[in-house]
């Protein structure tokens, strides 16, 4: 197998999917990233349903089988297997479509229209990857690779919850 972060989170992704999917969730994403001096395996698993604690626990239970066997990172890491969330992060092309008609949240490298953080419906995505997003005043398009980070958008004032 060829090394390398993204090499190695597609590889867990494909030999996970089967595991997952028997227990009836979906795969929502996967990272093998750096954290300072340490490496996280992430795996973030979704159903219809939603997903609680114990399903992340039977989730990780049956992935951390799945990874001692095929053992495909060298060196220590740490395995997380969580829920996405309701601010769940939007990475791939597939989490964008699946975001269609939904308010995002679009943080940016750099400012247009001198805001860093655009808020607004998803209406489209183009086969380039640039999304179409309605604001409250205006229309943006947004190349993918000018957004640093993106996720759904959660009113938490409105749903009386308090933000952490």
């Amino acid at each position: 197998m060829a090394k390398g972060p993204k090499n190695i989170a597609e590889y867990v992704c494909r030999a996970i999917t089967p595991g997952v999917s028997a227990l009836g969730y979906d795969i929502w994403d996967v990272e093998y990233v750096k954290e300072g001096s340490e490496w996280y395996l992430r795996i973030t698993v979704d159903s219809p349903e939603g997903i609680d604690i114990d399903d992340c626990e039977k989730a990780y239970r049956v992935i951390d089988a799945v990874i001692d066997e095929i053992d495909p990172i060298e060196g220590s890491y740490h395995l997380e297997v969580s829920s996405p969330g309701v601010e769940r992060d939007l990475r791939t092309a597939e989490h964008f479509q699946w975001a269609l008609g939904q308010v995002i949240v679009l943080k940016l490298f750099a400012a247009i229209d001198g805001k860093k953080e655009l808020i607004g419906i998803l209406e489209e995505i183009d086969e380039k990857g640039t999304l179409t997003l309605q604001c409250e005043e205006k229309s943006y398009s947004v190349e993918r690779q000018k957004i640093s980070r993106a996720h759904l958008y959660f009113d938490f004032d409105a749903q009386g919850i308090e933000e952490d």
